[in-house]
């Protein structure tokens, strides 16, 4: 069936399969990618712009420049940390033609996982109050390592999903998420 995102049997698609669709044209494959992906491209563009106009736009402009890029694509490699890669760079250009520091709201995370994932352990645990003395904390982090701590723990990207979003070496990721948990005791405790 020609625009259908599902297989001869029924099932879904995989990501692998419809890129490869939308790699030779089936702009139907690529929207299911894009329906799949929109809600965790907002949120990782929003931590990055902290502003949800700016995080609306990087991830709009994120899936056409990803759609063009398509022939780039390593085939068989992972598609969710290829794209937020493009989202965190498209979202960082915003942030930094704008020539404006992003305070980071990372409420607009811990309010609604990821797709059907529950809730991290962290954000369960945390109370209201809590939750707002910690994220008046991390607020105060240095961008890189707010950045970081947000895709990590209230985004819900794994270590090498964060490194290959930002595009950076997975000790870099590590070494940042210590550096910014170690402030995180120290200023709330």
């Amino acid at each position: 069936m020609k625009g259908s995102n599902r297989s001869v049997e029924g099932r879904p698609l995989d990501d692998t399969a419809l890129v490869e669709r939308a790699r030779n044209g089936d702009v139907n494959a690529y929207e299911a990618l894009v329906q799949q992906y929109q809600e965790l491209a907002f949120r990782v563009a929003f931590q990055v712009t902290g502003n949800a106009a700016d995080a609306e736009d990087a991830a709009q402009e994120a899936f056409v420049n990803a759609y063009y890029a398509l022939g780039r694509f390593r085939a068989g490699a992972p598609f969710r940390p290829w794209l937020l890669r493009i989202v965190a760079n498209e979202a960082r250009n915003r942030r930094r033609s704008a020539g404006r520091r992003a305070h980071l709201a990372l409420r607009a995370a811990t309010e609604q996982p990821s797709g059907d994932a529950a809730p991290s352990p962290e954000a369960a645990f945390l109370s209201a109050e809590q939750r707002e003395g910690l994220l008046a904390a991390g607020n105060e982090l240095p961008d890189d390592q707010r950045t970081v701590i947000s895709l990590r723990y209230f985004v819900g990207l794994s270590e090498h999903e964060t490194a290959e979003a930002l595009g950076l070496p997975a000790g870099t990721v590590k070494s940042r998420t210590a550096r910014a948990l170690e402030r995180l005791r120290e200023s709330y405790g």
